[in-house]
């Protein structure tokens, strides 16, 4: 039973840091307070070639030149809001896993909701208008005409 229990053990605690092998150790910085930063900023930055992994997890190219440039930029002095800005400004918001409130992101997330209950007001108002089609009297030409009708078929 061990002889199984060990390896399993051993490729759990492999698989469970899988994700710590995208950070090259020529990357992390010595300071452990702004490493700390970077860790925590590029893990909200999205992996532009992998796209649902951040660049903290990513071993694409690109997603070490971010983590460089994040580290870059703290070091440089930077806060950590001025960095997540130059990204965005630099690559759009679509770089940010987590992204930012705004109107026009709003609009986005609420337009199946607006399209839903304009579908659904438009096939009411128009259901309603099928039930109260208006009752007309016949006209004294019609009523002598469906009499006409009726005589013929007795």
């Amino acid at each position: 039973m061990r002889r199984v229990t060990t390896p399993i053990a051993m490729l759990l605690a492999l698989w469970s840091i899988a994700p710590a092998f995208a950070v090259q150790p020529s990357e992390i910085l010595d300071d452990p307070a702004l490493e700390a930063r970077a860790r925590n900023l590029s893990a909200g930055l999205r992996c532009m070639v992998c796209q649902n992994q951040s660049i903290d997890d990513s071993d694409a190219e690109l997603a070490r030149d971010l983590r460089v440039l994040v580290r870059e930029r703290l070091v440089a002095g930077e806060t950590d809001e001025q960095v997540i800005d130059y990204v965005v400004s630099r690559y759009g918001e679509f770089v940010l896993l987590q992204p930012r409130f705004s109107l026009r992101n709003a609009a986005l997330w609420a337009m199946p909701v607006v399209l839903l209950l304009v579908g659904g007001g438009f096939l009411l108002v128009r259901a309603g208008r099928k039930r109260q089609a208006p009752v007309t009297a016949l006209s004294a030409d019609e009523e002598r005409r469906l009499s006409s009708l009726l005589d013929r078929r007795d």
